[in-house]
């Protein structure tokens, strides 16, 4: 990839200054505030050895404390267990560009800094943390924009090569690594997030009116998927839609898999059966072959991103008062990103839980409860289960799948 920086030993000074952030705040029925960001324009002298950026900044204008810095741990999830964790970056005012150090390289685009701690390595949170708020944030740019990333892990730039190589057309660079001064026209320090898998107008951080389904397209570009329409049943003589049903490895495991598979068979699927691995390009293929992807609540389900649009998913829901979960994290994306949706939700004969729990345990008699402990208690109860479908209860929810794919 070709580099978006040149010689230079200085910004550009006559630049007028500017920093703006956006603080959001809690939204309503969402359980945590969104992170700050914040977008600068000027000269914008980043040093990543002081974890500093610098903004060459007379007047003095801006969001500072008294000290002249803005301090921001650009992880787009704002989570007090996990903020500590991430890099810290300070923006700091700066009176002239005598008082900011010299550039090294300058850039003809904009930068992004950002960072992937966190939750990363679960392709949920990949996605939620880092890809969407990647997308929100800097896709208008159509490429021309550096990538600085910070708690930089080799092994994630590799696994999600494709996705950063469509938002940038420049190598990102190792913000924890770098000695260099790196000045930019303009930048942001932070990303712009929505909700979990779901992306809404909004003035600030998404001012472009972006929705699911282009991120749908944006990443089924990235990765060279090719079918954006399901299969039409009825469109070729013979021809069966295809079902991926995707396995667990660990907990939530769908322990009559086999037999679900030969139900869908019998019923006219052409079904396949595969766990979700590190190789995404791979998965993402699968997927996108796929009319109907089904799946018990959990990460694995985020791969609907890769379906074409008005296909279908299947989320099996696990014991334990888990509406909330079913419908926020995969239901309603799963609409917003216009696919064909259906819930089935296990009973207490269906669980696991069953042969681990008396019945007057809070995991049958109040389960609420066990929410509203946080989710330490939800991950040592209710998240450790594994399920058990009854085929005969079943069945008609594999009907609606079908019944989907003809509307």
């Amino acid at each position: 990839m070709e580099s978006a920086a040149e010689g230079g030993a200085g910004g550009d000074g006559a630049a007028l200054a500017k920093m703006s952030c956006d603080e959001n705040g809690v939204d309503e029925g969402f359980p945590y505030a969104r992170p700050s960001v914040c977008e600068l324009s000027g000269d914008i002298r980043i040093s990543p050895k002081q974890k500093t950026m610098y903004l060459v900044n007379p007047s003095g204008a801006g969001g500072f404390d008294e000290n002249g810095e803005k301090r921001l741990r650009p992880y787009a999830r704002k989570d007090d267990f996990l903020l500590p964790a991430v890099v810290e970056v300070t923006v700091k005012s700066v009176p002239s560009a005598a008082a900011a150090p010299q550039c090294t390289k300058k850039h003809r685009v904009p930068a992004v800094v950002f960072s992937v701690a966190g939750y990363t390595d679960n392709f949920f949170h990949d996605n939620t943390d880092a890809l969407i708020p990647l997308f929100l944030t800097a896709s208008h740019l159509k490429g021309e924009v550096q990538l600085l990333i910070t708690n930089y892990k080799p092994w994630w730039v590799q696994k999600y090569t494709p996705v950063l190589r469509k938002l940038s057309n420049y190598d990102p660079i190792n913000f924890d690594a770098d000695a260099g001064v790196h000045c930019f026209a303009a930048g942001f320090l932070g990303l712009y997030r929505d909700r979990d898998l779901i992306i809404s107008p909004h003035p600030t951080r998404n001012p472009r009116n972006y929705t699911m389904v282009d991120y749908n397209r944006f990443i089924r570009s990235a990765y060279a998927l090719r079918r954006d329409r399901p299969s039409a049943l009825g469109e070729v003589p013979g021809m069966r839609p295809q079902m991926l049903i995707i396995s667990r490895g660990g907990t939530r495991k769908l322990l009559n898999l086999e037999e679900v598979a030969a139900a869908a068979t019998e019923l006219g699927f052409n079904v396949t059966v595969a766990e979700a691995g590190a190789d995404v390009p791979a998965f993402a293929a699968l997927v996108n072959a796929a009319d109907v992807l089904l799946a018990v609540h959990g990460a694995g389900l985020t791969n609907q991103i890769f379906l074409p649009t008005q296909a279908v998913v299947v989320q099996i829901v696990p014991w334990g008062n888990m509406d909330w979960m079913a419908t926020n994290f995969y239901g309603q994306p799963a609409r917003e990103m216009q696919l064909r949706y259906v819930e089935y939700y296990v009973d207490e004969e269906e669980t696991s839980l069953k042969d681990k729990y008396p019945r007057e345990h809070l995991v049958f008699s109040d389960p609420k409860a066990l929410h509203k402990q946080g989710w330490q208690a939800l991950a040592e109860t209710i998240m450790k289960q594994d399920v058990k479908v009854n085929l005969t209860r079943f069945r008609p929810f594999l009907l609606q799948a079908i019944d989907k794919l003809q509307e």
